[in-house]
């Protein structure tokens, strides 16, 4: 068997399918790990690291010799129509907003494989790739965050005076939120958190921050699948005029909600950054479904009414030595359900997980979530 990890070519995408470490517990006498040339360099891992590890450098021909195809964003359309029928691509492949890569993959045969659909279940947890990518986004805001504070987090007791600490409060409490929280917490800030699910009341509180209660019905705020569904209009609304004062009483706030597969909710109106304290800071992790914050630009920092709102649209990225470390294993044990001993491949639609993030097989899509939205495009 065959597996390839090809250069990204996205060029702002740093991260990398698999590490070193990984290839060496993958390869073997029936498994040959493929590794494009210069595919980790910007992860810090060098061709000859790889090729220590087992793997063979090869040229970007290989997509047409590989039976399993790793990648960590969307390829593009010529590449996947490249790959011989039966052969398997998986990743972070965006299928709600790549209906056409996904449908080509299915012409071509292919069997396509998106993490973001992997269901919210034990089993399925060391390859949970949102959650191992969002950890290291919570982390990341609060650093770039403190960085551009004109203050420092923690409270500070001088000879000239105490200096008090930042106030930082996090929306949504999801694995980016919780780690959000824990990291402000650590340097100091007095930190508090809001979200629509009352049920995480007290993993907030247990990481050390102010649960904020906003009364607001959020019954069926989340789906079978452990997911954020997004809320009505009026919901939002109420949810916005609530939060305003908070918002406006920080010197950082991170947004972090998102609901897959749609636009990400606006919750920090124009008005309200408007009124934030000058040289406030807001980090909007959802900036690549669009931004929680009306003023954000997906992919640019940027300054209104003197706030400073970073809206980097792949914060993961900017640690991608740790951020390819955990994807790979992510990967690692995702090929643990299909690739068996002796190097043969076995797709067990079956199987939950498989059966979760199997988007396309035998030149059909399959995948319920994915059909219902090309029948509504």
């Amino acid at each position: 068997m065959n597996i390839f990890v090809p250069n990204q070519t996205d060029s702002s995408e740093n991260r990398v399918a698999l590490v070193p470490a990984v290839v060496k517990k993958l390869a073997g006498p029936n498994v040959q790990i493929l590794v494009q040339a210069a595919a980790g360099e910007k992860s810090a891992f060098s061709d000859e690291a790889y090729q220590e590890a087992g793997a063979k450098i090869v040229d970007a021909d290989a997509w047409a010799q590989a039976d399993i195809v790793l990648v960590v964003r969307p390829p593009e359309i010529a590449q996947v129509q490249r790959m011989h029928s039966g052969a398997v691509l998986a990743g972070l492949l965006s299928p709600h907003h790549n209906v056409e890569l996904i449908e080509a993959a299915a012409k071509a045969g292919v069997m396509a494989m998106a993490l973001e659909f992997l269901p919210r279940i034990t089993r399925a947890q060391s390859i949970d790739a949102l959650s191992s990518q969002a950890n290291l986004a919570g982390y990341k805001a609060v650093i770039m965050a403190a960085e551009r504070c004109p203050k420092i987090f923690p409270m500070l007791m001088t000879a000239a005076g105490t200096l008090q600490p930042a106030k930082v409060f996090i929306i949504g409490a999801g694995v980016a939120g919780l780690q959000a929280i824990a990291t402000a917490r650590r340097l100091g800030a007095i930190v508090s958190a809001f979200d629509i699910r009352p049920a995480v009341k007290e993993q907030v509180q247990s990481v050390g921050a102010k649960f904020i209660e906003i009364p607001l019905d959020t019954a069926g705020a989340q789906d079978a699948g452990g997911y954020a569904k997004e809320l009505t209009p009026e919901q939002q609304q109420k949810q916005r005029d609530l939060m305003a004062k908070v918002v406006c009483d920080s010197d950082v706030v991170i947004t972090t909600a998102a609901v897959p597969g749609k636009r990400a909710p606006k919750l920090i109106p124009a008005d309200v950054v408007k009124n934030m304290q000058s040289q406030s800071i807001i980090v909007d992790l959802a900036a690549e479904s669009g931004g929680n914050c009306e003023l954000t630009e997906p992919g640019k920092i940027v300054q209104k009414f003197g706030v400073t709102i970073i809206g980097l649209t792949n914060v993961p990225s900017t640690v991608p030595l740790h951020a390819s470390q955990v994807y790979a294993i992510n990967l690692a044990n995702l090929l643990k359900l299909m690739v068996t001993k002796e190097g043969q491949l076995k797709v067990d639609a079956s199987d939950e997980v498989i059966a979760g993030v199997l988007l396309c097989r035998d030149g059909q899509v399959v995948h319920p979530r994915l059909k219902e939205l090309m029948v509504h495009a």
